[in-house]
């Protein structure tokens, strides 16, 4: 029997809930009241339980109706969603869209881009995961992401597009209290071969064989960014980090910049994109997110 349950009894249900009334329910569904009646007696008697109290002039929810009505709702619910995906997968929408994040790239416009992808495309699901390195284009190169914000690499997969998006700047810094910290002026090679570098390690094979910025022989490699910071802070190494992850740590004294051969005083650019295979570019909301980060301006990529 409750494999006959109708969306149009759910409906009425919830209608006569909402207008307080059968008679009001059958003038908000432009139906004459005894189909309304009839219709929630309908689906009483196939669910086995009494929805209404009807003792009253007016019908009241017997606890049985009140538990139900949220799943009634959420049932009602999940087909005009339905309903929505549909209608935008047959206009040529995405079914979701799934991006792979550098843990480089500052996650504020992230989280501002998922904010009004929420609100512009509702009906699609946004799914997000943040790597590092190579590890960001891996899921695109697998298929399990449409779209990669992603740093740069010795040799881009040839089987990937790339649209250019900003750069980030890269600062070497220590603890305030690190040795490398009292050099005045430019920091000697041979003196950074003596002191620990915090190197954030690739966990794809895309750059292996590549000792990507690493100077010194003694290495801590550590998967997390934020590891690595916390690691900083504590003077365990030096190392290098995207500026806007440690400016108010700069500017609050807890680490210093150093100046290292190679590196600009303002930070080494490091130019960031959207990756995504060739041969299946962005539909209209995979362009409407890379748009959106392209669109955003420079002080829209820090943290404040």
């Amino acid at each position: 029997m409750l494999d006959g349950i109708s969306l149009d009894q759910l409906r009425t249900f919830v209608t006569a809930v909402e207008e307080g009334s059968f008679s009001a329910a059958a003038r908000k569904l432009r139906r004459v009241q005894s189909v309304v009646s009839h219709t929630v007696s309908s689906l009483e008697e196939q669910l086995g339980v009494t929805l209404f109290d009807r003792s009253d002039r007016y019908p009241r929810l017997t606890p049985q109706g009140l538990a139900l009505l949220a799943d009634a709702r959420g049932i009602i619910e999940g087909i005009e969603e339905f309903k929505a995906r549909a209608k935008g997968m047959a206009a040529g929408l995405e079914a979701e869209l799934s991006v792979v994040v550098d843990v480089m790239f500052p996650i504020e416009a992230i989280a501002n881009a998922a904010q009004q992808f929420r609100l512009t495309y509702p009906n699609i699901p946004l799914r997000l995961y943040v790597e590092a390195l190579g590890a960001a284009f891996t899921p695109v190169l697998d298929g399990r992401c449409s779209l990669g914000v992603v740093g740069s690499l010795p040799i881009t997969p040839p089987s990937l597009g790339r649209e250019p998006l900003t750069s980030i700047k890269l600062v070497m810094v220590a603890a305030h209290n690190h040795p490398l910290a009292f050099f005045d002026g430019m920091i000697p090679r041979q003196e950074l071969l003596k002191h620990v570098q915090l190197v954030l390690t690739d966990r794809s094979d895309l750059s292996a064989g590549r000792e990507l910025g690493v100077i010194s022989p003694l290495t801590w490699r550590l998967a997390d960014l934020f590891a690595k910071h916390a690691f900083l802070l504590q003077g365990l190494g030096w190392g290098g980090m995207p500026a806007h992850t440690v400016d108010q740590d700069v500017a609050h004294g807890r680490l210093k910049v150093l100046s290292i051969e190679e590196v600009p005083a303002d930070g080494l650019p490091l130019p960031m994109s959207v990756v995504y295979p060739s041969a299946s570019p962005p539909g209209p909301a995979g362009r409407w997110f890379v748009r959106f980060l392209q669109a955003q301006p420079p002080t829209r990529l820090r943290t404040p």
